[in-house]
């Protein structure tokens, strides 16, 4: 399931994880972390801040509905976020709003052909690489790395099959009956800490840590563009 062409189609209706800042969460946001077992705004502030600037300019891969966008671009006034998704995302995250701060591309691939090279200090994805193949995860990590300045810092969230067992399939929302069926034919492929690092370090980054340990049922990992 998880091809192209099913990423295209899956996610049209614009995925959303609510309010990432406020203190107390919403209903939306209250579900979703229930299921990866964490903050949304913790992650925010330990996986995002720490890396970005008034002036940062971002790149966010797979933005949906914008939550994770809307947080961002507070926190870079002075800056500019371009995200990338198969969608057409600026029905809901409304750039025109944001005085040429947002630029969103609407992409077919994973080259990243929309954008230039050396131009990012930070990217960033989250409830992207858990349902993509290995392959594409690869691919995704090759194409993107040209477009980071040097010393661009990326985090992604990932699914790690490994903190899934741990956690509970049930209580991660994730069917069990995965297990039996082969990458191509669900849509959270497996993956673990292990993996994501050959495949970061086999494209050229360099892993700072395979994951920050700050949801429960997946990982998240940092990244830098030497």
């Amino acid at each position: 399931m998880p091809t192209l062409d099913w990423l295209r189609k899956e996610f049209s209706y614009g995925y959303d994880s609510g309010n990432i800042l406020s203190i107390f969460p919403n209903s939306i946001r209250r579900r979703e972390e229930k299921k990866i077992g964490g903050s949304y705004r913790n992650v925010f502030f330990k996986a995002i801040y720490p890396y970005i600037k008034p002036n940062s300019t971002v790149l966010e891969l797979g933005p949906g509905k914008g939550s994770w966008s809307r947080a961002i671009l507070k926190y870079i006034p002075d800056g500019k976020l371009h995200t990338v998704d198969f969608q057409d995302v600026e029905k809901w995250l409304k750039p025109e709003n944001y005085n040429g701060r947002l630029i969103c591309h609407r992409v077919r691939d994973n080259t990243f052909s929309c954008c230039e090279n050396e131009q990012f200090d930070f990217f960033w994805s989250f409830g992207v690489l858990c349902h993509n193949n290995k392959e594409d995860i690869k691919e995704i990590f090759s194409n993107s790395l040209s477009k980071m300045k040097p010393g661009g810092m990326a985090v992604h969230q990932y699914a790690d099959w490994k903190k899934l067992e741990v956690y509970g399939w049930e209580r991660g929302q994730v069917p069990l009956e995965f297990k039996d069926l082969p990458d191509d034919e669900i849509w959270w492929p497996r993956n673990d800490r292990e993996t994501m690092t050959s495949l970061a370090t086999n494209t050229g980054w360099t892993v700072i840590t395979p994951d920050l340990d700050l949801i429960k049922r997946d990982s998240i990992i940092v990244m830098k563009c030497s």
